[in-house]
């Protein structure tokens, strides 16, 4: 028997039997369906996790303090007084550095403009913020160098803070906010990032470092920062201009040879890798929970195809007593339930896709829907046939056509 001949029986047995094979389809669709959607969402939720990381800057390393030990216990990074302003000065004269933001952070202030107010993060930082951290003015302008040296009361608004503040268009530029009960001057409003939730990067207000020293950060009345940003020219020399920081700070901090850093350096590639690996462990825990569905539908495959041996076994014991030999027979049923998974396949692929952008929005992710998606789960629904079909199969070929021919 010609695998055409297997094919086309194949078909009119399926055909025959229309509700069985609907429901037996069924399974393989809805496991098919489950892997492709996830994996869309798995797909989505790198992508989401690679732009912010990309939208904190080009080339970007960044600086931060160290940490404080409390009776023994650490606090988190950037709350001991271990970076200085100088330390961002002599950072911006290291070879292959493009720019520098000295950041020193004021977590929760409360803004007020007119009647609205918010709670935000504020940045202490110079004109170099920008460049640093790929922020672009959407109206009017960044900190200007001379605001920055005089220590101007103006501020840079983040979009989702302007928004809040019910602040949009050139006609917030001039408006008077209060800062922790410090009066400010809008210079500027960023354009969107368009990353929205925890660590928003468009909820945030810029100043000047000197206006938030000892204005705004009490705690920091002798130019300690939490964090410096760097902007390396090329992306070739980030491991370079990494180990040269390394060394800078620990000759200026006057750190010996077996101290330990007191500062952390993380590179914007160090965070990207980091990214993956998580996004790679959400999309193999995805696909395992797919996987499951889709086994489901293999072993609802399996059934049908014993049923289908018990029923047949007369025509069977008739085929081999007329010539046909145990591959013939084997192929047949094996043909049929790889048949029945690659139409569950097609059919859960094309459902799969469309459920993507529905299954995204569920967990508020842009699921992105691949061919490599598309290729996994009708790929594995074929291996899923082949296995379901085999046993069937063979035990099909095996049967003695005498026992056969008298089966009731």
């Amino acid at each position: 028997m010609t695998l055409v001949e297997a094919l086309r029986i194949a078909v009119r047995r399926l055909r025959t039997n229309r509700v069985r094979t609907l429901l037996t389809t069924l399974g393989v669709v809805i496991g098919v369906a489950a892997v492709v959607s996830l994996l869309a969402v798995g797909e989505g939720a790198q992508a989401r996790l690679t732009d912010r990381i990309n939208s904190l800057g080009t080339n970007l390393v960044s600086v931060q303090a160290g940490a404080t030990f409390t009776n023994g216990l650490r606090g988190g990074a950037g709350t001991a007084s271990t970076l200085t302003t100088d330390d961002a000065d002599a950072i911006a004269q290291q070879q292959g550095v493009l720019a520098v933001a000295p950041e020193l952070q004021v977590n929760n202030a409360v803004v007020v403009a007119g009647r609205l107010n918010t709670t935000t993060t504020v940045t202490g930082t110079n004109s170099s913020e920008a460049q640093v951290r790929a922020y672009t003015i959407g109206y009017g302008t960044f900190l200007t160098p001379y605001q920055v040296d005089t220590g101007l009361r103006v501020a840079v608004l983040g979009a989702t803070t302007a928004s809040d503040l019910g602040l949009s268009g050139t006609s917030a530029i001039g408006t008077e906010i209060l800062i922790n009960g410090l009066s400010f001057t809008v210079t500027g409003i960023c354009q969107p990032k368009g990353a929205a939730g925890v660590g928003d990067p468009d909820d945030v207000i810029f100043v000047p470092v000197a206006a938030a020293l000892g204005r705004l950060a009490p705690i920091s009345p002798d130019g300690s920062l939490r964090s410096v940003g760097v902007s390396v020219k090329d992306a070739s020399q980030v491991t370079q201009v990494e180990s040269g920081i390394e060394q800078l700070l620990r000759q200026r901090h006057h750190l010996g040879f077996t101290a330990s850093d007191d500062f952390r350096l993380a590179s914007q590639d160090q965070l990207l890798a980091v990214a993956n690996d998580q996004a790679a462990t959400l999309r193999n825990f995805l696909i395992g929970i797919a996987a499951i569905a889709l086994v489901v539908g293999g072993i609802g495959v399996a059934n049908t195809m014993m049923v289908t041996v018990r029923e047949r076994t007369r025509e069977i014991g008739t085929r081999k007593a007329i010539g046909a030999r145990r591959r013939d027979i084997g192929r047949q049923f094996l043909v049929e339930a790889i048949l029945v998974t690659m139409v569950g396949g097609v059919l859960g692929a094309a459902i799969g896709s469309g459920a993507a952008e529905f299954v995204g929005r569920a967990v508020n992710l842009q699921a992105r829907p691949s061919l490599l998606g598309v290729a996994v789960g009708f790929g594995a629904a074929v291996v899923v046939g082949a296995i379901a079909g085999y046993w069937p199969a063979r035990q099909a070929a095996r049967l003695d056509p005498v026992e056969a021919l008298r089966y009731e």
